[in-house]
């Protein structure tokens, strides 16, 4: 995997991006991206099982209306070792922020998300909010989540939170109790899990998401 320059998303504009690393993908992902006023950065980033990096990812944001939105993916199996690590600096006020990164781990696998919000001194009335929720497939497999705020600002609206655990027996049941395969209702539940990630991805890449994860 490369790491690109990093992007500026200049004062009033928007970019929406979605970035799928899988075995084999040319490119990579930018260093960073530089959030300036009243600007837009909607960023979906997936890692296909099979995929083995450490993602490090720092925002800037520099500009007063700034609005920030990444959802990360991580479908992981074998011996895939994924770490995110995301830096989200709140540098300026009256800026939001919103972090939703999930884990689907499977056989030896271990995935890593180390997320950090750092807001400035005079970054008043900001809002961020992270989360990181993880779902194990098999003992073997390893999760870490390492969610962090650092405040510096007084008057601000900020959370994080974290999740790790394992498939809902008692919703498998009720679809088998409804005619659906003890492995289809499996599936059904992480793509359930996924959904939120994968909401607003074309049809061709959310395709291409579940059917990877029909593979775990």
């Amino acid at each position: 995997m490369g790491i690109m320059n990093g992007i500026t998303i200049s004062s009033n504009s928007t970019l929406e991006k979605s970035i799928l690393l899988a075995p084999g993908t040319e490119g990579g992902i930018p260093e960073g991206f530089t959030v300036e006023r009243d600007a837009r950065l909607n960023l979906k980033l997936v890692i296909m099982p099979g995929f083995s990096a450490d993602i490090p990812l720092t925002i800037d944001i520099v500009g007063e209306g700034a609005e920030v939105s990444i959802d990360g993916l991580c479908l992981s199996h074998g011996t895939d070792k994924v770490t995110f690590d995301v830096r989200m600096n709140h540098k300026v006020g009256h800026c939001r922020s919103n972090q939703n990164f999930r884990t689907i781990a499977s056989g030896e696998s271990d995935c890593r998300f180390h997320g950090r919000i750092v807001v400035a001194q005079d970054a008043q009335q900001t809002e961020a909010y992270q989360e990181n929720h993880n779902l194990l497939l098999d003992e073997r497999a390893k999760v870490e989540t390492l969610p962090q705020l650092e405040i510096y600002a007084d008057d601000v609206k900020c959370s994080h939170g974290a999740s790790i655990g394992n498939l809902n027996e008692d919703e498998r049941f009720y679809m088998r109790s409804r005619g659906i395969s003890g492995e289809e209702a499996k599936v059904l539940q992480m793509i359930s899990f996924a959904a939120p990630v994968m909401e607003g991805m074309p049809e061709e890449e959310r395709q291409t998401i579940e059917n990877a994860i029909r593979g775990l």
